[in-house]
């Protein structure tokens, strides 16, 4: 076997092995395969994950090859499928259907694909091990796609008090803010983020900062993000690099920091779940 691969994965072990891809563009960035891997071994599950780096223009492509893929379990989807998936799904969560996105789909034997997302459930069980209350707390979510849809959605859940919310694409962040609304009729809902100061969470949920990109969610000379300060957690969706340009922002401030890592972890079993597999024997 060659010393390159991922702790944890196993080669392909007979005509029946589970193949679950993760699909994206680009995926260079994801860690899924590895936590899934991992766990597949550790528990005997004759199964493997790895990534697929789908063009948006072949996507369509990948759903039909998916609808009759007959080893295939379902998939894990990342940016830019989320809503593209979404759309494809014959079932949605009530979550995925809301939201309009999805970052993991269910095969069924007949074809039929199953929808949910999860990622708003990884993002506070992780937040929740940094020592956050949910309930009451003030967070700023920054890119209103599907994991910043996701994890705004899941903060409401959990009872927070007030949600500032930011996207380059206004349309986007008027949208999620008339869901959350509608959904959660006390729920202060902020369409701008004039200034950080005083939060519980201050989360990047774009693609900002991800493989070589050294730019901030927010601009480095802008009040909001001058007004970054502890104990506000700083967290990141971004798998890759693990520490971000945001969060070594928030680092160098002495505030509390949450990787995409932790996000993702937060949400592996929830993942398997949907999908069929059950990791509650594994850490």
């Amino acid at each position: 076997m060659s010393k390159n691969l991922l702790p944890g994965w196993q080669p392909l072990s007979t005509g029946a092995t589970a193949a679950l891809c993760i699909v994206g563009h680009p995926t260079v960035q994801v860690q899924s395969p590895r936590a899934f891997n991992a766990r597949f071994a550790a528990i005997g599950i004759d199964a493997v994950m790895f990534s697929m780096d789908i063009l948006p223009a072949a996507i369509d492509a990948f759903v039909a090859m998916l609808r009759g893929w007959e080893n295939a379990p379902g998939c894990i989807v990342t940016v830019p499928h989320k809503q593209a998936l979404a759309a494809a799904c014959d079932e949605l969560s009530a979550r995925a259907r809301m939201l309009g996105a999805v970052n993991v789909v269910r095969r069924e034997a007949d074809g039929r694909l199953i929808g949910d997302i999860t990622d708003g459930l990884g993002f506070a069980n992780a937040a929740r091990g940094h020592g956050v209350v949910l309930e009451g707390c003030r967070a700023a979510v920054i890119g209103c796609g599907g994991a910043g849809s996701a994890i705004a959605h899941a903060l409401a859940e959990a009872g927070a008090a007030e949600l500032r919310l930011a996207d380059p694409d206004g349309g986007r962040t008027a949208k999620l803010a008339g869901l959350l609304r509608e959904s959660f009729p006390i729920l202060t809902v902020l369409e701008e983020i004039e200034d950080l100061a005083g939060l519980d969470i201050a989360v990047n949920a774009s693609p900002v900062g991800m493989n070589d990109d050294a730019r901030l969610p927010l601009a480095a000379e802008s009040s909001a993000a001058q007004s970054l300060a502890p104990p506000t957690l700083v967290a990141d969706v971004v798998t890759r690099p693990e520490i971000t340009p945001w969060l070594a922002a928030g680092r160098a401030l002495g505030c509390p920091i949450q990787t995409g890592a932790e996000m993702t972890g937060g949400q592996v079993k929830e993942m398997a779940g949907h999908l069929g597999f059950d990791f509650s024997k594994v850490p």
